[in-house]
């Protein structure tokens, strides 16, 4: 447990270092650092998956499980997923036309079995993202489950900045 955490807060930390040179965080009021907005560029879309796929199999890896490769059918799914639920403007696993995610995994073509999606609505980074469903139990679980073979991960962004991250993992 100890080691998960201690990666996750390397990884975690080493994002945060990716400052741009010359840009100080500004201090809001209370002290604290005033919140940015992480901006994904269209060209970062391998990028990031590639660094959530790296980061989730460390984690595994950690606690002795298989890691898990990317599905470009999970990703599909996770990205239709990711969309909708910006168009609702809710978190929850279920879609506009009353789907639920073994129904968009189906509906992606992917073959094996659903283990668990995983979804977020913020304005924070993938590994922060990360970070927060590794706090949480049933978060938590899908993304250490020794069923899981294969990673979709994707999102949508707003104009506003606020990112929908869904995760899929399967089996």
């Amino acid at each position: 447990m100890i080691r998960l955490l201690s990666i996750l807060s390397v990884l975690v930390l080493t994002l945060a270092a990716c400052e741009p040179v010359g840009q100080g965080s500004a201090i809001g009021p209370d002290g604290k650092p005033l919140p940015k907005v992480y901006r994904i560029s269209r060209f970062q879309s391998d990028e990031i998956q590639v660094r959530m796929l790296d980061a989730v199999n460390s984690l595994r890896a950690a606690s002795s499980l298989q890691p898990v490769s990317l599905n470009s059918q999970l990703n599909a799914a996770a990205a239709t997923h990711s969309r909708d639920m910006s168009i609702q403007n809710r978190p929850w696993h279920f879609g506009s036309d009353g789907s639920s995610p073994i129904d968009r995994v189906r509906r992606s073509g992917y073959s094996g079995t659903l283990v668990g999606e995983n979804i977020s609505e913020t304005y924070e980074t993938e590994l922060e993202t990360l970070a927060a469903w590794m706090e949480q139990p049933d978060t938590r679980r899908i993304i250490m489950s020794p069923a899981a073979t294969s990673l979709g991960f994707n999102w949508h962004q707003e104009s506003s900045g606020k990112i929908w991250w869904t995760m899929i993992l399967g089996g």
